[in-house]
């Protein structure tokens, strides 16, 4: 994170390990879940990127959006509900924005309704 450019890149460094340490612990055993290197170096990448686009962000901010992208689609539904609370637990008081999908949202809906798919909150978050 420090090579990113994070001035808190100890305590964030410390929070993406400890939520793999938990996940693993907590969540459903299944083969494609990943809690090693690779998945933190996914992590990484993906908060560094987001410290290039968006350098005057809280970096909380960035290295919670970064674990929850990387990792929430993976996740089965009922894996999710624990996984939201293991976050938060670890990013006390930290709002994620919302983030804006406008015509990408517009074209998974569009795409459900061409494959007569029912169109779910946990579905449509996983896209």
């Amino acid at each position: 994170l420090m090579s990113f450019g994070f001035e808190i890149a100890r305590s964030n460094a410390q929070k993406i390990v400890l939520t793999y340490k938990l996940c693993s612990e907590q969540l459903s055993s299944q083969d494609h879940y990943d809690y090693g290197m690779r998945a933190v170096k996914s992590v990484l990448t993906a908060a560094g990127n987001l410290k290039r686009r968006f350098p005057e962000e809280d970096e909380s901010i960035l290295v919670l959006r970064s674990i929850i992208d990387v990792n929430l689609p993976k996740f089965l539904s009922p894996d999710i509900p624990l996984f939201r609370g293991i976050t938060s637990d670890l990013f006390p008081g930290v709002e994620l924005p919302k983030p804006d999908y406008g015509g990408l949202m517009t074209g998974v809906l569009e795409g459900l309704d061409e494959f007569n798919l029912q169109k779910t909150e946990d579905f449509i978050t996983n896209i």
